[in-house]
């Protein structure tokens, strides 16, 4: 059982201990491999609107994601989130829990649609993940992502209307 929940300063430091191993590996997220915590926090806590994380029963952090527009002003009915697991805990339908409770969380917030901006396709097990949950592939960017192993790779553009507009 997890329990999804905003994000308190004092669970930076489980956050950091997930979303840094991800980070470093350079394979999925469009983030310079040597981001300081200091430049992590801002990409994950500052600049969101809301940050979450999943917790299991004993309070140990499991994942996290954030919650935030995905452009201002006219375009701002369109939100954007992000999603890391941590390594040991992939695998359990904690991605999918937090997919389904950020969907919620954005029709809560007045989001209308979800777009996810740079779904890396070598990431088969999140594309197949976030098709589960309708959002519908509507565009692929060519040679877009400069993966650490493969080099340049495809990135999907997925998006899913939450509510009518």
């Amino acid at each position: 059982m997890i329990n999804i929940r905003p994000m308190q300063d004092s669970d930076w430091k489980g956050v950091w201990q997930i979303i840094e191993p991800v980070f470093r590996q350079g394979e999925t997220y469009p983030i310079f491999t040597d981001i300081t915590e200091q430049g992590a926090y801002a990409y994950w806590v500052t600049h969101p609107s809301k940050t979450y994380v999943a917790v299991n029963e004993s309070g140990t952090i499991m994942g996290s994601y954030y919650l935030k527009p995905n452009q201002t002003g006219p375009a701002a009915h369109v939100c954007n989130c992000g999603y890391i697991v941590g390594e040991d805990c992939q695998g359990k339908g904690i991605a999918k829990q937090m997919c389904q409770h950020s969907q919620d969380e954005a029709v809560k917030d007045g989001f209308l649609a979800m777009q996810y901006n740079l779904v890396i396709s070598t990431n088969k097990v999140a594309v197949r993940l976030w098709q589960s949950q309708g959002f519908k592939l509507i565009g692929t960017l060519p040679g877009a992502f400069k993966h650490p192993r493969l080099g340049f790779v495809d990135a999907h553009i997925m998006y899913k209307k939450l509510q009518s507009h």
